[in-house]
């Protein structure tokens, strides 16, 4: 692990802070992704679980949840929304009361080709090929890790 650089040559300017660029550029990324969803009649939140499940249909709320990085107070008003719109089912599971499996309905399923057009809006606003954003999303892997990692053992003095 890096050792945080205590000396005085540290940067307070706001144009300087790696945070304000990435907070800069999540806030743009996800006002294009709120216009892209729009006709879609989706969330940008609800869009991150449609994905989910396309990806792999009928799932347990709680990989459903560690696939999204989300709790489950967050995660359970977007599937009550998404059961409301006809997107999903949520189903009890007859053996565990309290296990809840996710799955799509066929409005769900059909969705997945409206949405097809978004990932293409996504590359050309950016600006980038798809070798590029490749190594830009392995980029903010790492650095997704790396602060977790860092986060998880940091002790304030």
């Amino acid at each position: 692990m890096t050792s945080p650089d205590t000396g005085e040559t540290g940067s307070l300017l706001l144009d300087d802070q790696l945070c304000f660029g990435l907070y800069s550029a999540s806030r743009a990324v996800t006002a294009l992704y709120r216009a892209l969803l729009e006709p879609l009649d989706l969330t940008y939140p609800q869009y991150l679980v449609m994905l989910a499940l396309w990806q792999q249909d009928e799932q347990q709320v709680k990989e459903l949840g560690s696939a999204l990085n989300l709790d489950s107070g967050t995660l359970s008003p977007l599937l009550k929304r998404l059961e409301k719109a006809g997107l999903i089912k949520r189903e009890r599971q007859s053996d565990d009361e309290r296990s809840v499996r996710i799955r799509l309905t066929g409005e769900g399923t059909a969705l997945r080709a409206k949405a097809e057009r978004i990932p293409p809006h996504i590359g050309a606003a950016m600006g980038l090929d798809n070798a590029e954003l490749g190594r830009m999303r392995a980029a903010m892997d790492q650095l997704t890790a790396s602060v977790n990692t860092y986060r998880e053992s940091y002790r304030p003095n």
